[in-house]
């Protein structure tokens, strides 16, 4: 079987969110971190902050006019797992300096994990993103704000 799934790459970060899954293969996210191990060696339990590995260098000397992520994850400490979805995506709010150590200009949330932890995690989400001064767009506290543009400063090339 394949690792992908993020909720195991929350395990080795700083700040460990709570293991539980709901999935068909696997009810801890510490038992993809073993495959993984199995797969490719020991992985550190703390990945540290931005700067520490080689992806903000890359990053760095791309020098991208615009940084937009899809966060991809429910930032919250919530335990109400959305009914009917097979794959839960949830950080712990520790690790928020992760996130903003990429300096984005905007993080996305319109996606399939935005609700994964309902309305709760939503707005724990939104409260992480905005309390670390980043701007999420593609959902919001009502319609208005989910549909709010975002406006990113592109310098000049020519």
């Amino acid at each position: 079987m394949r690792t992908t799934h993020r909720e195991r790459h929350y395990q080795v970060l700083p700040y460990p969110g709570d293991p539980e899954l709901r999935e068909r293969y696997a009810g801890d996210a510490r038992a993809y971190v073993g495959l993984a191990e199995r797969a490719h060696g020991r992985i550190p339990r703390s990945a540290g902050l931005p700067g520490r590995g080689g992806a903000l260098r890359v990053l760095g000397d791309a020098a991208p006019d615009v940084r937009v992520i899809s966060l991809e994850t429910s930032i919250t400490r919530s335990r109400d797992f959305a009914a009917g979805k097979a794959v839960h995506h949830r950080m712990s709010p520790g690790n928020v300096p992760c996130v903003a150590g990429v300096r984005p200009d905007a993080c996305a949330l319109a996606d399939n994990h935005v609700l994964d932890f309902g309305r709760r995690g939503l707005q724990d989400t939104l409260d992480a993103v905005s309390g670390a001064g980043l701007w999420a767009v593609g959902a919001g506290r009502d319609a208005g704000e989910a549909r709010r543009p975002s406006r990113c400063r592109v310098a000049a090339a020519w």
